[in-house]
């Protein structure tokens, strides 16, 4: 059951374009216990039919810049090889360090921007 919870939370946060992986890797790893290799393994599969739901979805509403992603995916894939053979190579514990930066880094930015706009909205309301 759980894991049909974490597939749906997983999905929503995908189909918004925010990256259902984040919380995939985190959700097997801190509620299942899967170890980070295989969680951030198992994230790659799951992106695969959640990312072509998502982009029929964006092509019908016409969000997608073809000629944008194109040059992105081209260099995404190249990126991806190179994240794969260093991840592989990594010990699980720093992997695990590296993946929680990341997500503090996220983290900070998010709360960053959020203080910019209530920031801004005040000083407009003031007006």
């Amino acid at each position: 059951m759980i894991e049909i919870l974490i597939g749906i939370a997983s999905g929503i946060v995908s189909g918004t374009g925010m990256g259902g992986g984040t919380i995939l890797i985190f959700l097997l790893s801190f509620l299942m216990g899967v170890e980070q290799h295989v969680a951030q393994a198992t994230n790659l599969i799951f992106f695969i039919p959640t990312a072509i739901v998502a982009i029929i979805v964006n092509i019908k509403n016409k969000n997608i810049d073809l000629k944008l992603a194109i040059l992105l995916s081209v260099f995404g894939i190249l990126g991806a090889i190179i994240g794969a053979n260093i991840a592989i190579r990594i010990d699980v514990g720093m992997l695990r360090k590296g993946f929680g930066i990341f997500l503090a880094i996220i983290a900070i930015n998010e709360i960053y921007s959020i203080f910019k706009l209530y920031r801004k909205q005040y000083k407009n309301k003031k007006k």
